[in-house]
């Protein structure tokens, strides 16, 4: 055992050397990560990038795996997982106070049984609430940042804040938290209180449809590209002839050409390759650049 590894497990003793990252992930793709800790508590995380910055080496947050392609050569470093120690829910008033690691799905249900409206779209989308506030997550036509109304994190240096959400901070798949280290440690939310049974029917509705358009069945990472302006990615996708077009083990979706999934023994490069050839036809069809919203994630 490295002496490095030593003082990760002495901070985090849920710590594993060489963790395989498609284990981790909705997609089911990804070589070993040289660090996976599962922190219990704020005050591990803090230590756990202290030691980090101290030893010159690099780190990422993790939550459910849901919106990224891990390198087949994996990720150096640590990965710190904001999961299950984290996954806290609590109602203040009209306000839900939850902790980053909480399921979008189990958020949703939490706002149900309270009484409260505007996360029904959110109940499908399968992330956590970190990963969630970080890309601004969002479907039929309901956005993370909507209700979100304070944001409590820690700075690069393992400071604590808390951010007053102001609408103009986010965005389409964008918010403060993109491309810096701060790490996301819950969110206040304010909604309305209506009619449990209305609620659930809102829900009811939106699990419908996304079960009937949406490849849930088998692993992909959701979305593969950013909605293009002026048009849907999944549309051009389907235009352009491509449902179901297949590179070693990663295939178009046949039910929604918006999608990548894993047809069991995909590799990143698999859908690296399916993803340019996309982009190249798309491209060469309609003139439009489309942009990848999965994250690209680890060693080149």
């Amino acid at each position: 055992m490295t002496v490095f590894l030593q003082k990760l497990k002495g901070i985090c003793p849920d710590t594993t050397e060489k963790a395989m990252m498609k284990q981790y992930t909705t997609f089911r793709i990804g070589g070993a990560a040289d660090f996976l800790c599962e922190p219990e508590n704020e005050e591990q995380i803090r230590q756990i990038i202290s030691l980090c910055r101290e030893e010159g080496v690099s780190f990422m947050i993790l939550g459910n795996g849901s919106n990224m392609l891990v390198s087949d050569a994996g990720i150096e470093g640590v990965v710190i997982r904001i999961a299950k120690k984290f996954r806290t829910c609590k109602r203040e008033g009209n306000s839900l106070k939850a902790g980053a690691g909480i399921l979008l799905s189990e958020l949703a249900n939490e706002a149900h049984k309270h009484g409260l409206s505007g996360l029904e779209f959110a109940g499908g989308i399968p992330g956590t609430l970190g990963g969630a506030i970080y890309m601004n997550a969002g479907a039929y036509g309901g956005e993370i940042s909507d209700t979100l109304k304070e944001v409590q994190y820690l700075d690069a240096d393992g400071e604590f804040h808390t951010l007053e959400v102001e609408p103009e901070m986010f965005g389409y798949r964008k918010s403060p938290f993109v491309g810096n280290n701060r790490v996301i440690l819950s969110g206040v939310f304010e909604l309305e209180e209506d009619n449990p049974e209305e609620i659930r029917e809102r829900m009811r509705d939106f699990q419908t449809r996304r079960a009937e358009k949406q490849p849930l069945t088998m692993p992909s990472a959701g979305s593969v590209f950013k909605r293009p302006e002026g048009h849907f990615a999944g549309a051009l996708v389907e235009q352009a002839g491509l449902k179901g077009y297949q590179i070693g083990g990663a295939r178009v979706s046949e039910k929604h050409a918006g999608f990548i999934v894993n047809c069991g023994d995909a590799t990143a490069r698999d859908v690296l390759n399916l993803i340019a050839y996309i982009q190249k036809v798309v491209r060469e069809k309609y003139q439009v650049e489309l942009e990848p919203e999965v994250r690209l994630i680890g060693r080149e």
